[in-house]
């Protein structure tokens, strides 16, 4: 098992620092090590008190640490003053693995966990040796030296961050207004992350993004792979989120997707759909059924079947097993709905018939459509198409359907929270046709 290092607070709420770190980083499976910054009396509504560790025994946890264990990848979190700041940054400076510095200035319930020389320690003898930077807004402004209220303010901030020495920057974009944008900035590009903004404020998510993307790291992952992995795995806690204390709720840092029960779930479907599903809505390229992760971002999150549901003379049969990254075409489908809701997590495609417009409507579901003719050049059609139906119906629709194109087939998409959620809209529809 691999191993990786935080270097950061001891929150005796358990919902952040240190505990958030250690739970992220088993979560990964990650044997996880840590060196005690501070000790902090807090809860989940103040901070009632910090003490910090002398930076002799700092030094001495450190050397402890680095001593024995074979650390691959290592994360600050709060550091506090610019004494243990210069502390730790001079003993890491003879290593070589992979460092994330999350700049933690302000805790969730508002109180200040920094000293006045902190910042200006933090640029001099810790950033030039970060190989990412996971400020928030707030932490961006105060790195920076500039005002960010615009995903392009948090570009701009980024690159002025980055220009202080570290590889890259992630300016996390919980605190500005709009659209949720994480905007990451490296030495050869600018990319822009999209999420779904939760109406809550959680204890602990800076922390598990910074400490689930170090065990990325220390599992080998590219930068970049490790920046998508930490946000998939903060979208998963902030649906499985819980209120332990009596102030904000914690994120669940140490939640673990059950990958089992999602094949299982599409497993099983799979044969109730081919006995739901009408002969006559069965389009030629077959039928798929989709199943997603909760938090997930790629098609390797997403379950489907690896041969479709087919027709057979008068029948419908699934042809091959369930298996996650099976089948991109469904993946989009729900990957794109999920970006504007996260609960929207399952779809299955359907053949479209304009003469079935009127049943369709009958059955009181809420349809939506694109005209795949207004469809740019360069674009995947089921991620166009669906973002399109989604933002012009303003919700998330039950469907989504287009009338086809020369050489492209008419389809309908059934969306829902899972299969059987998507299972039930179908036999609606069924019904409908039938009636």
């Amino acid at each position: 098992m691999r191993t990786a290092l935080t270097v950061a607070g001891s929150d005796s709420g358990g919902g952040a620092g240190i505990q958030a770190d250690l739970k992220s980083f088993a979560a990964a499976g990650v044997h996880g090590t840590s060196v005690v910054t501070c000790v902090t009396a807090q809860n989940t509504r103040s901070v009632d008190s910090i003490y910090a560790i002398p930076v002799a025994e700092i030094r001495k946890q450190l050397r402890s640490v680095l001593g024995d264990f074979h650390v691959r990848a290592a994360k600050t979190g709060m550091l506090y003053s610019a004494d243990i700041v210069r502390t730790v940054a001079d003993v890491l400076r003879r290593t070589t693995f992979p460092l994330v510095v999350d700049p933690v200035m302000v805790a969730t319930v508002g109180a200040s966990l920094e000293t006045h020389d902190f910042r200006d320690a933090l640029v001099e003898h810790l950033l030039p040796r970060a190989t990412l930077v996971t400020p928030n807004r707030r932490e961006a402004e105060r790195l920076s030296g500039m005002r960010i209220r615009t995903a392009d303010d948090a570009e701009r901030a980024g690159r002025a961050i980055r220009k202080l020495g570290p590889d890259a920057v992630l300016v996390k974009g919980g605190h500005i207004a709009g659209t949720l944008v994480d905007v990451f900035v490296d030495a050869r590009h600018s990319q822009r992350f999209f999420g779904y903004r939760h109406d809550k404020n959680l204890h602990g998510a800076g922390c598990t993004l910074a400490a689930s993307a170090t065990a990325r790291l220390a599992l080998g992952d590219s930068l970049l792979q490790a920046v998508e992995s930490a946000r998939r795995r903060v979208a998963s806690g902030f649906l499985s989120s819980y209120r332990a204390g009596r102030g904000v709720e914690i994120i669940n840092s140490h939640v673990v997707p059950d990958r089992y029960a999602i094949w299982l779930a599409v497993t099983e479907a799979a044969p109730r759909f081919a006995r739901a599903i009408p002969l006559e809505l069965v389009p030629e390229v077959g039928i798929n059924i989709g199943f997603a992760l909760p938090g997930a971002s790629t098609p390797d999150d997403v379950c489907a079947l690896r041969g479709r549901i087919v027709r057979i003379g008068d029948r419908l049969e699934p042809i091959g097993p369930a298996a996650f990254g099976a089948s991109t075409h469904v993946a989009r489908i729900i990957l794109t709905a999920i970006r504007f809701h996260p609960g929207c997590r399952s779809a299955v495609n359907l053949k479209y018939r304009k003469k079935n417009a009127r049943r369709l409507r009958s059955t009181r579901l809420v349809l939506a459509s694109f005209d795949r003719a207004a469809e740019p050049k360069g674009v995947s059609t089921m991620e166009w198409g669906t973002e399109r139906a989604i933002v012009e119906a303003g919700t998330i629709p039950d469907v989504v359907y287009d009338e086809g194109a020369v050489g492209k087939e008419a389809m309908m998409r059934v969306l829902g929270t899972d299969p059987v959620d998507v299972l039930r809209k179908v036999r609606r529809i069924g019904r409908a046709l039938t009636a």
